[in-house]
């Protein structure tokens, strides 16, 4: 009599671990193991919110030049207008690619950079020459919080004669074209330049 309560608990054992198994296999349909597919970084999800209230910024030079006007194709397959942000707040276009070893030193103060002026600044990088898998993981890497233009034709990239990455560009409230860093630029610089060119005291 003693073994019997011993038999039962083995094989109530035996089937939950039958069952058990059986619910990871995916063959049941129900799905409980998938897992939301997390957000496409760089897409539209991350856009500016609205301009901060008693935001000052400094009047561009009358005789600033025009910058380009781009439309392009974000990393979730939305389309951006540049020239709509650039409309009520300055914008930075920050030109590299995910293979680009300058690109990614300086892409950490980037992000950060970007997330101190976050919607009183807008950043939007321009990747150009990617594959998608790869632009995803330098875009998580470095934790890049703003948008991201696809430019595999390189049609944006020559609108700004920009040649090859890294390259940055200011650009005005307005749209006036304030600077340009062909080679690329430090966090620092690029910061200290928001605060003399874009930003009032």
């Amino acid at each position: 009599m003693g073994r019997r309560p011993l038999a039962v608990l083995a094989a109530g054992i035996a089937v939950a671990v039958a069952l058990g198994t059986a619910g990871c296999t995916g063959d049941g349909g129900d799905g409980g193991d998938a897992r939301p597919a997390a957000p496409v970084a760089g897409g539209a999800e991350v856009l500016p919110g609205p301009v901060p209230s008693g935001l000052a910024l400094r009047p561009a030079p009358t005789d600033s030049p025009a910058a380009p006007k781009v439309t392009g194709t974000l990393t979730d397959g939305s389309s951006l207008a540049v020239a709509e942000l650039w409309g009520d707040r300055p914008v930075v276009l920050t030109f590299f690619t995910s293979w680009c070893n300058t690109c990614a030193e300086r892409q950490d103060g980037f992000s950060e950079l970007s997330r101190s002026y976050r919607d009183r600044v807008v950043f939007v990088g321009v990747a150009g020459e990617d594959e998608p898998d790869g632009l995803q993981e330098y875009l998580r890497q470095h934790r890049v919080e703003y948008p991201v233009l696809v430019d595999a034709g390189q049609q944006i990239a020559r609108s700004y004669a920009v040649r090859e990455p890294p390259a940055v560009i200011l650009v005005a409230k307005g749209g006036s074209l304030l600077r340009g860093w062909p080679g690329g630029v430090d966090a620092a610089t690029l910061d200290d330049a928001l605060r003399k060119l874009v930003i009032a005291p």
